[in-house]
C-alpha cells in the first residue's frame, strides 16, 4: 500500500501508531516532554518505542538501528526521533542519512520562522522553508583513498532525484500558500552535477506559472539569506548546499533550538529536531524541548492531525508571548530564558486551548495524499563513447609532468590519443606552468579521433599497456556522449 492509496488517518477513531526513538544525550528529556504535550492534548497517536543510537552503535551494530526497529518502522511508516549520538571514531554510518536513504524520504523541509520580540532575532517578520534533497550528493558516501596523497569524494546528481524534489517544492509552496520558490546552486562551476539539478528546477517551474520562481548562485544566494532573509520564501537546494542553509537559516531566526524537521517520501516519514543531542548539558534538565515539539507538530499535521498541531502550537506561542523561554534564548530585551525542559513543557500544557495575542496564529493543514499525474519520461538520448579519464598514482622522476606526458603519450593508440594530463583539474602536459602544485594523483585523458567512436576493447588495449609499463592505474572514468553532447566537463586549459 502506498501513500497514494493509503486510508486518511484522521477519518478512523484507532490511534495511529508511530515510532518513538528517545535518542542520546538530551533525547530522552526533550521526548518526554513532547511526548507529555501531546498526551495532554489528547493527540490519538500510540507510540511504540525503538531503540537507536549510540548504546546500539556500541553494541555492534554499525548502523546504529536493530533490524526489530526496521520492522516497526515499515510497520508503522511514521517516526518520531529524538537527536542521537554517533560514537567517535571510524566504522559508524550516520543513522539520519541511513534511514533518509534507506525508507526514501527524498525531501528535507524546515520551517524557519522568526517570533521576534519574544526570541531575540536580527530579522523579524522572517519565514523561510528551506526543501533539501535528502538522497543524494556528496551525501551517498562514496568515497576513496586513491594515493598516499589524494582523496576523493563522488557527487551525485541524477535527473530523477532532482525531478522530484523540484516536484515536492512546488507542491508544498502552492498547498502552504507560498508565493515563490528560489533554487541555489553552483552551476557555473559544475556545470553537469548541479546544471541538471537547476535543468530540472526551471522544467518544473515552467508547470506553476501561479508561483514565482528564480536561481541564484549558492554562495551569493547564502550571503542574501544571511543579509536579508525576508525576502526568501521557499527555497531549494541540493542536499550538502541544503544542510548547510538551512542551519544558517534557523540560527537567523533565534535558535536553531526552536526549529523543526520534517524528511518526507512517499510512503514513510520521519520527524526530528535539527539540533544535536548535546551531551554537556544532558541530564541537567536544561535542554529546550522546543525543536522536537515543531517536528512533531509537523508529524501531526502529515498524518491528518492538523487540528491538534493547531492547538499546541497555539500554546507554545502564547507560551513564549508570557516569557516563558529556556536557557538558550534570549528575547529582544536582552533577558535570558531560565524555564527549565519541564517547566516549559508544564507551561505549553497549561495553555492549550489559548492563543497567541501578538504572533500570528497557527496554520497548520493536512497534508493530503496527492496523487501526481504519470509525466512522460525524458527519451533516453543515444549513448556513445568518446575516450577515457585513466588516474594514476605516480610520484616518480620529481614529479615532473612532462616526464610522465612522454611515457603515457606513447602508450595511446590510433584508436585512443592522449589528449592532456591534468593534476587537480589543473591541465599539466602539454602545457602547464610550473608553479602549479603537483600531487602524486595524475588524470591521463585519452580521446578518439574527432569524428570516431571508442570501444570498451579500446580503453582494455590502453589499460594493458599502462599495467605492462608499470604504471598504477587507480581508477577509469568513461567518457560519454548523448544524443551526440558532450558529457564532461573539460580540464583547466584544456
Amino acid at each position: 500500500m502506498t501513500a497514494s492509496d493509503a486510508p486518511s488517518p484522521a477519518s478512523t477513531t484507532e490511534p495511529i501508531p508511530i515510532a518513538v526513538a528517545y535518542g542520546d544525550g538530551i533525547g530522552p528529556a526533550i521526548m518526554e516532554a513532547t511526548l507529555r504535550i501531546l498526551e495532554a492534548a489528547k493527540v490519538p497517536i500510540a507510540p511504540e518505542t525503538v531503540e537507536i543510537g549510540e548504546k546500539v552503535y556500541l553494541s555492534g551494530v554499525t548502523s546504529g538501528m536493530e533490524p526489530s526497529a526496521w520492522e516497526v518502522l515499515r510497520r508503522t511508516r511514521v517516526f518520531l526521533k529524538a537527536p542521537i549520538t554517533t560514537p567517535q571514531g571510524g566504522g559508524y554510518k550516520s543513522l539520519n542519512v541511513t534511514t533518509r536513504k534507506t525508507l526514501g524520504l527524498y525531501a528535507n523541509v524546515r520551517p524557519c520562522r522568526s517570533f521576534h520580540p519574544f526570541v531575540q532575532s536580527r530579522h523579524p517578520g522572517m519565514d523561510v522553508t528551506i526543501i533539501r534533497e535528502n538522497e543524494e550528493d556528496t551525501y551517498g558516501g562514496i568515497e576513496h583513498q586513491q594515493t598516499a596523497e589524494m582523496t576523493q569524494c563522488l557527487k551525485l546528481i541524477s535527473r530523477p532525484g532532482s525531478e522530484r524534489i523540484a516536484r515536492y517544492a512546488f507542491d508544498y509552496a502552492e498547498r502552504a500558500g507560498r508565493r515563490r520558490v528560489t533554487c541555489m546552486v553552483k552551476d557555473n562551476i559544475m556545470k553537469i552535477t548541479d546544471g541538471l539539478f537547476r535543468q530540472c528546477f526551471e522544467e518544473e517551474a515552467a508547470r506553476h506559472p501561479n508561483i514565482e520562481a528564480d536561481m541564484m548562485i549558492i554562495d551569493i544566494g547564502t550571503a542574501r539569506i544571511a543579509d536579508t532573509p525576508g525576502t526568501f520564501d521557499v527555497v531549494l537546494l541540493p542536499n550538502l548546499y541544503g544542510d548547510i542553509v538551512s542551519d544558517v537559516v534557523a540560527q537567523l531566526t533565534g535558535s536553531v533550538g526552536i526549529a523543526g524537521s520534517a524528511n518526507i517520501g512517499d510512503d514513510f516519514a520521519m520527524f526530528e529536531a535539527i539540533h544535536g543531542s548535546a551531551p554537556d548539558i544532558a541530564g541537567k534538565g536544561i535542554a529546550n524541548p522546543s525543536a522536537l515539539i515543531q517536528g512533531s507538530l509537523q508529524m501531526l499535521a502529515h498524518i491528518g492531525l492538523s487540528e491538534h498541531a493547531n492547538l499546541i502550537q497555539n500554546a507554545w506561542l502564547r507560551t513564549m508571548e508570557d516569557g516563558i523561554i529556556t536557557g538558550d534564548l534570549v528575547d529582544a530585551r536582552g533577558r535570558r530564558g531560565d524555564a527549565g525542559t519541564d517547566a516549559f513543557a508544564n507551561a505549553v500544557i497549561q495553555r492549550l486551548g489559548d492563543k497567541p495575542n501578538t504572533l500570528p496564529r497557527s496554520s497548520f493543514k493536512d497534508r493530503a495524499n496527492k496523487a501526481f499525474e504519470t509525466r512522460a519520461k525524458v527519451a533516453r538520448p543515444t549513448k556513445t563513447l568518446g575516450g577515457v579519464d585513466i588516474f594514476l598514482d605516480w610520484d616518480e622522476s620529481g614529479r615532473d609532468p612532462q616526464v610522465l606526458g612522454e611515457k603515457v603519450k606513447a602508450l595511446g593508440t590510433d584508436r585512443l590519443q592522449l589528449k592532456i594530463i591534468s593534476n587537480r583539474g589543473v591541465g599539466v602536459y602539454p602545457t602547464g606552468f610550473p608553479e602549479t602544485y603537483c600531487t602524486d594523483h595524475w588524470r591521463c585523458r585519452f580521446l578518439a579521433p574527432d569524428g570516431e567512436t571508442a570501444t570498451h576493447d579500446d580503453i582494455l588495449v590502453v589499460l594493458k599497456a599502462i599495467k605492462d609499463a608499470g604504471l598504477d592505474f587507480i581508477k577509469t572514468e568513461h567518457l560519454c556522449l548523448f544524443d551526440g553532447k558532450r558529457g564532461w566537463s573539460l580540464g583547466d586549459g584544456e
